[in-house]
């Protein structure tokens, strides 16, 4: 993104007095009518309270699942604001429109410390076509603009990017600490910087691999994209999921690899079985020995050992994407050992480790360490686009050299 780069944050607003927009990701997992991890929720208290605390005027705004620009009441923030309330320990009142004459009244009936939470953003189709008309609605609403979903930076929308043309904008404290975060696993790193990327197929991570060849010390391709590098260097992988298109790209990555002198390193032996499910027999072989009717669904021993050796010298790490077939035992043995290893090296203080991605989340959370790294995101697709070296739009106008052109 940029040689430290200043964004402005809560330090440079006073907020007694002013009405906020707050951007939050408050698209939760919900099953069965049940908010099944309040993760996201947690993670934005801290700038609610202080905002609030502070006597700022909080109106929180936020998409909420797919609901493609019309209302759709299973997509309601209504019962997310309710838990909101009950995580923030502060009554929080929910507008059942974020535009409009409720909107606006809702917002002049606030008192310095107030904190609303308004209607899905997603219930108007201006929002994902980052029309100039609804983000001119919700700037009204407004003295100041806080962005604190850096899950959502990745998306020019009306409530993430539209806006913040319009009102004095900050970094909320979440966004803040990934922001930092992000910066030192990549931006500004402690050397060396080794990543660690896993994932099924190499096209989907295409982009993120070329851009962190540039810019760390050591690359290890894990889970079924590393069959397609083997298939590359004339390995033999069974019936394991390759890419059969993607084997010149892989061969081409490899050779820039060695070009800018980068450690891209490769399974060594795999734990393969014949069928794939849950507790079916395996074996652990070298790559050069996987049988015809078999597949590779995690990294083997050898390599996690190898792996491991390899952390030890590293001073930062980024992780996306896990060795194996996390979720079906016994082929999450790879990532979780590792994952230990990561922790271990975070905790002693040898190790700063940056983290993110759905499946990774899980994953880290599957081996009892996703609280033991230096940061864990939860961003998702920003969190990838970051790393594939992408401006997110969300973002960019926090910098402060922007903002400096409005008064305060």
């Amino acid at each position: 993104m940029a040689d430290t780069v200043s964004w402005r944050t809560l330090d440079q607003l006073e907020p007694k007095g002013k009405k906020i927009l707050l951007r939050a990701d408050l698209n939760v997992p919900v099953k069965a009518g049940e908010i099944t991890d309040l993760t996201r929720i947690e993670r934005l208290l801290p700038t609610i309270r202080e905002l609030a605390d502070k006597g700022g005027r909080v109106i929180v705004v936020s998409h909420f699942d797919r609901p493609k620009g019309k209302i759709v009441p299973e997509m309601s923030l209504g019962p997310i604001s309710t838990a909101l309330g009950q995580q923030l320990g502060h009554d929080v009142r929910f507008v059942p429109d974020c535009i409009g004459q409720v909107a606006a009244d809702a917002v002049a009936g606030m008192k310095d410390g107030d904190v609303v939470v308004l209607e899905n953003t997603r219930f108007h189709a201006g929002e994902e076509e980052n029309d100039p008309v609804l983000s001119q609605n919700l700037a009204v609403l407004a003295d100041v603009y806080v962005n604190d979903a850096f899950s959502a930076a990745h998306r020019a929308h009306a409530s993430t990017e539209g806006v913040a043309h319009l009102l004095p904008s900050f970094a909320g404290r979440l966004m803040e600490i990934e922001l930092k975060a992000l910066d030192a696993a990549l931006e500004n790193p402690e050397r060396p910087v080794g990543a660690i990327v896993g994932g099924a197929k190499v096209s989907t991570k295409l982009e993120l691999l070329e851009n962190l060849l540039e810019k760390v010390d050591m690359l290890a391709v894990g889970g079924a994209m590393a069959n397609t590098f083997l298939a590359a260097k004339g390995y033999d992988v069974g019936k394991s999921l390759k890419e059969e298109d993607m084997l010149d790209t892989a061969r081409a990555i490899m050779l820039k690899a060695e070009a800018v002198g980068c450690d891209l390193v490769l399974p060594v032996d795999v734990v393969i079985a014949e069928d794939f499910m849950a507790g079916a027999p395996t074996q652990v072989v070298s790559v050069d020995a996987i049988p015809a009717d078999w597949m590779a669904l995690d990294a083997g021993p050898k390599t996690v050992e190898m792996l491991t050796e390899k952390l030890s010298g590293l001073k930062t790490l980024v992780w996306n994407g896990p060795l194996g077939v996390f979720e079906m035992p016994p082929f999450d043995e790879g990532t979780n050992r590792l994952a230990r290893a990561a922790a271990e090296l975070t905790k002693e203080g040898k190790l700063k480790t940056v983290a993110g991605g759905g499946d990774t989340v899980s994953a880290l959370r599957h081996a009892g360490v996703l609280h033991d790294m230096s940061y864990v995101s939860t961003a998702g697709g920003a969190f990838l686009e970051w790393l594939e070296g992408k401006v997110l739009p969300g973002v960019v106008l926090l910098r402060e050299t922007i903002r400096d052109a409005f008064p305060l």
